[in-house]
């Protein structure tokens, strides 16, 4: 019999990046990976549990796994796994569970794909997963998600993290090298750095060995990777030298991603964060003095306890004022065994979500202005193998989206055009008549 495996993966980049590597080791079992409805033999679900609708969707994605393939073998791993193993083991269907220093072993559990009544769970304490595994995707999309870091060493009174994922700790920068030349032998032309906290990385066993500008630097001389973009990086990890050489690499492109969960100091005072709105204020015009068509995205906590009207008011306030050019926008929720969730002013369900709202709105605003800044002029395009009404979709430099009618020649292509207009969906377009060059 044909042994078939399918995953889901739910949650951030380094997710991602983790669970095609996992994929590989099953393919180096004998697996065939498959898609989700092609009725797998095994399941592997990625969680997170950074929100409570992670939890919720992934008894969800258990439920309909059960339905295409019912003597499936389904597997747990991730975040939600490592801090709620026997919650999890209780949802009927589930064979297996694995925290966090066990999911890469996850082949050598299963040895047999019998059905099981109750679930078998293998996870140690959280102190345990104190290795660096290294992972990337690959294959899954155009852009592959090299993971350099893991664990957090910060103590976020919202944050579950820590707790899933242990301590902050880091691959070397010759590993990291040896990688993204490998993906750069894969075709590849798109990396994406990501970790739990990206800008801690250099600690390994216990002791900083290397800076995150060390790897920056080190990484810009890599062949045959056309553009490496930073992920989620703190605001206080974020240096000018960082900043500066960004500006004048060839490969990291001018798009950072930086944290910012509130604009008021009370209310970032309480969730422990590292930095005053001023940092915040300083990196971003920082970077939009070296790079003026730099894009800037930005991950906001609505509803934190103690958040009031004038709060949230200074948030938006500062936000809007702000010259930054989309938001991640994130509603609390209460977390076990975090101490926000013990915090005191707990805000109305409604009222979180009546702020989520404005902040999403303020967003489209934010982006649709940014996107209006890059209109006339020629921008380099990295196009995706998506498909969608007739159309597909790529990103400029500084991420941009971008839409054309669908080429398959162009797919995994870097391609000048010209950004004309804004599509009534939001994106780009280019102008039907106009050619798209070659690279």
């Amino acid at each position: 019999m044909n042994k078939k495996v399918a995953f889901y993966t739910l949650g951030c980049k380094l997710n991602y990046s983790e669970t095609s590597s996992i994929g590989r080791l099953f393919t180096q079992a004998g697996f065939d990976t498959v898609d989700f409805t092609d009725t797998p033999n095994v399941y592997v679900i990625n969680t997170c549990s950074v929100t409570e609708n992670a939890d919720k969707k992934c008894k969800k994605i258990v439920k309909e796994a059960l339905k295409i393939s019912p003597n499936a073998f389904i597997t747990i791993v991730g975040c939600y796994a490592q801090l709620k193993p026997k919650e999890i083991a209780e949802i009927p269907g589930v064979d297996m569970v694995l925290g966090a220093a066990e999911k890469f072993q996850l082949v050598d559990h299963i040895t047999d794909l019998t059905k099981r009544p109750k679930a078998i769970v293998y996870n140690q304490p959280v102190s345990e997963a104190n290795q660096f595994i290294p992972s990337y995707s690959i294959g899954d999309r155009t852009r592959t998600f090299l993971k350099v870091q893991d664990g957090c060493d910060y103590s976020c009174t919202f944050c579950t993290i820590p707790l899933a994922r242990g301590s902050s700790r880091s691959d070397s920068i010759e590993n990291v090298i040896a990688q993204a030349k490998d993906i750069a032998a894969s075709g590849v032309k798109e990396i994406v750095l990501t970790g739990v906290n990206l800008g801690d990385f250099g600690i390994r066993e216990g002791k900083r060995e290397d800076r995150f500008f060390d790897l920056v630097k080190a990484l810009d001389g890599v062949e045959g990777i056309d553009r490496i973009r930073i992920s989620s990086i703190e605001p206080n990890l974020l240096s000018d030298e960082i900043i500066e050489f960004v500006s004048t690499s060839k490969r990291f492109v001018p798009h950072f991603h930086i944290p910012l969960q509130s604009g008021s100091d009370k209310i970032l005072g309480l969730m422990r964060r590292r930095y005053k709105r001023e940092l915040y204020a300083s990196r971003v015009a920082k970077i939009k003095q070296v790079m003026p068509d730099c894009c800037i995205g930005v991950d906001v906590i609505v509803g934190f306890p103690g958040e009031t009207r004038e709060d949230f008011i200074d948030t938006y306030n500062f936000l809007n004022d702000l010259d930054v050019s989309y938001l991640h926008v994130f509603t609390y929720s209460e977390r076990e065994n975090t101490p926000a969730a013990e915090m005191s002013g707990t805000v109305p369900g409604s009222t979180r979500v009546d702020r989520s709202k404005m902040l999403h709105i303020l967003s489209d605003k934010k982006r649709r202005a940014f996107y209006e800044t890059q209109l006339n002029k020629a921008e380099e395009v990295l196009f995706e193998g998506d498909i969608k009404d007739g159309f597909m979709h790529g990103f400029t430099r500084n991420y941009v989206k971008v839409k054309v009618k669908y080429d398959p020649v162009l797919v995994n292509e870097i391609r000048t055009v010209h950004l004309t207009k804004i599509s009534p969906d939001g994106d780009v377009e280019i102008t039907e008549s106009e050619e798209i060059l070659v690279h």
